[in-house]
């Protein structure tokens, strides 16, 4: 065991759980000085302290003594009331380097469907780089996105579902150059499914346009590549020629009606739809209007983290092929947004007595009883 592991993982686990030197060594049952002798790279913990230590900050051990691989190639932005960001890249490069290293072992490494020369994805503007992106992923011009995990898994993206209770982050994206290319997204459950998505293919346009600038030391969002990765996801999830055909067809229904109509078609949140049409229509007070209108339907205001259900089917949604969820009246469910290729790697490596159980779960993230349960689920 390491000194300098311990030390950097006691530090970062500290910090994220707002701990003192001296409150940690209190919660531990140990002297402050030996604490501080610890955290400081001094003295290297017997096993009892490293015990104590461990319940005090209520993770397992090997989350203290694992040294943590570093990512630096690494766009990651947020609200500067994060206080778990250290952590959250912990847990990325963890989960990268588990997931490269199966790849590895199993021999099944998917190639980066999406790499091009230097510059090349740049050259072009947001919205012809989510057009051209969609042909390379044999999407029809007029066919939603109704699996954005499986779409960029099956290109070599990797794609990490990660909860964390904030609305402070919603994702970050890894480059090539770190082990990636790597898509992580906050799938907390006070954020909507369909902010999800639309953080996916917001990450997936900094991947494609901005990728000379991924630096992990860079926290503050630059206004001008915000824009454009919003641009390319609002026309990678809503092709402009099908959007407008989608639109033109709702012609004679209140504003409110068409804004949640054509949400429940592309599996988009409202406001990315009322974001498109503010790039196309002269309507200055258009967000106002929806609000205004929203209120008067429902005598309820919209808040930041709101995402309202569609209107109750009608006729006109029962046409709706049936393999489509866009019809359904219900806000789109987290099965909406399930990535499954790490699970795949994870059963076909323990079938294959390449990997325990244990190290399975450890993999996953679950309890070694939910992953025997897991385990026992497999079939076909």
């Amino acid at each position: 065991m390491g000194a300098e592991a311990i030390a950097a993982n006691l530090r970062r686990l500290r910090l994220a759980k707002d701990l003192t030197q001296e409150e940690a060594a209190e919660a531990a049952g140990i002297s402050k000085a030996a604490y501080r002798n610890i955290e400081g790279r001094k003295s290297v913990p017997r096993a009892d302290t490293l015990h104590r230590l461990s319940q005090a900050l209520s993770v397992p051990i090997r989350e203290l003594v694992t040294p943590v691989p570093e990512l630096r190639r690494v766009r990651f932005r947020s609200f500067k009331r994060l206080r778990t960001r250290e952590e959250i890249l912990v847990a990325v490069a963890r989960w990268l380097a588990d997931f490269n290293a199966l790849e590895e072992l199993l021999g099944a490494h998917v190639p980066y469907g999406l790499a091009q020369g230097k510059g090349a994805w740049r050259a072009t503007s947001p919205q012809q780089a989510a057009a051209k992106a969609r042909e390379r992923m044999g999407l029809d011009a007029s066919e939603p996105v109704r699996d954005i995990c499986g779409l960029l898994e099956a290109r070599g993206i990797k794609v990490y579902p990660l909860s964390i209770a904030s609305d402070a982050f919603f994702g970050l994206s890894v480059a090539p150059a770190d082990g990636g290319p790597a898509i992580v997204v906050n799938t907390w459950d006070r954020i909507s499914v369909e902010r999800w998505i639309f953080t996916a293919a917001h990450e997936l346009g900094h991947l494609l346009l901005h990728l000379a600038d991924y630096d992990v030391e860079q926290r503050d969002e630059e206004p001008r590549q915000e824009k454009e990765a919003n641009l390319f996801a609002s026309h990678f999830l809503m092709p402009e020629e099908v959007f407008a055909k989608e639109w033109a067809e709702t012609y004679g229904m209140a504003l409110v009606d068409r804004v949640l109509k054509v949400k429940r078609i592309f599996r988009v949140s409202y406001r990315t739809v009322l974001y498109r049409l503010s790039e196309t229509l002269e309507a200055p007070d258009l967000w106002r209007r929806f609000q205004a209108d929203y209120l008067r339907r429902t005598d309820k205001t919209l808040l930041k983290e709101d995402e309202p259900d569609a209107l109750a089917a009608d006729a006109f949604r029962a046409s709706f092929p049936e393999h489509s969820r866009a019809g359904e009246p219900e806000d789109l469910s987290p099965l909406d947004f399930v990535e499954d290729r790490l699970s795949r790697l994870v059963r076909k490596a323990i079938e294959g007595e390449e990997i325990s159980l244990a190290r399975g779960a450890e993999i996953l993230g679950l309890s070694l009883g939910d992953m025997r349960q897991l385990a026992g689920s497999w079939v076909g």
